[in-house]
């Protein structure tokens, strides 16, 4: 428990674990039995048991997002930096609108960004400095896990209706977060949403070669684009196929 309350900005050096090491695919393996249990799970609920279950889910990530700041609180080591100002921050609280509002374009928001986006996060986290029994790894897993879980889960089960040709919108809402907090970031110097720089293990780093890490953000976001639009008719057609089954 030595470094449990410790964050990547104090820990010394020579602890923690290698992305894709014994530890780190340990729990990728975990959060897919677990999605797994969890979906089957949740395709037996009847509607307001749905209900219930995605609000239950918004309360989690909301209390998990308290209890990061309480554990930052009680080390010392609250920051502007720890703000719910990156991408998967703001998330927790959409997917909160998401479950007792319902507006359909978060349908599209949730699916294309905040899905692939938990899920970067998991297979190239960023905390990965930290040991593995510490308050911080803890969080970070389990509230990405959590913003993967929910889109995923209800677009499987019919749930949320991501649309394609929504995404222009999505992409809009997404510049009108960027923009105010690249200005943020500017002034106090922070480095919300990885509008300044890339950390190591972030795949725009690669992008630093060709001038800047944000000539990244248009690659990916077309490539994600694809691959997520490219999943979704495979959904939409294994449901088709067990709708006609049944």
């Amino acid at each position: 428990m030595t470094y449990f309350l410790e964050t990547v900005e104090t820990v010394a050096p020579g602890l923690g674990w290698a992305h894709f090491g014994p530890f780190h695919l340990t729990v990728l393996a975990s959060f897919i039995l677990l999605a797994a249990a969890l979906c089957r799970g949740y395709r037996r609920l009847d509607q307001n048991g749905r209900w219930r279950w995605q609000q239950i889910v918004a309360v989690l990530l909301i209390a998990d997002e308290m209890l990061k700041d309480l554990g930052l609180r009680v080390g010392g080591n609250y920051t502007l930096d720890y703000l719910p100002l990156h991408l998967c921050s703001i998330n927790i609280f959409l997917i909160a609108l998401h479950a007792w509002r319902r507006p359909r374009l978060l349908d599209t928001f949730l699916y294309f960004i905040c899905l692939p986006a938990a899920c970067a996060a998991l297979l190239f986290p960023t905390w990965n400095a930290l040991p593995p029994l510490n308050f911080m790894v803890f969080h970070s897993f389990s509230v990405h896990f959590l913003l993967a879980l929910y889109p995923l889960v209800l677009t499987l089960c019919g749930d949320m209706e991501p649309q394609p040709r929504d995404f222009p919108r999505c992409f809009a809402l997404l510049m009108v977060m960027a923009v105010p907090i690249y200005f943020f970031n500017r002034t106090f110097g922070t480095n919300f949403m990885f509008l300044l720089r890339a950390d190591e293990g972030n795949p725009l780093k690669l992008f630093e070669r060709f001038g800047s890490h944000l000539l990244g953000y248009p690659v990916l976001i077309a490539a994600v684009y694809a691959v997520m639009d490219l999943l979704l008719r495979r959904i939409q057609r294994s449901r088709d196929a067990l709708a006609v089954w049944k």
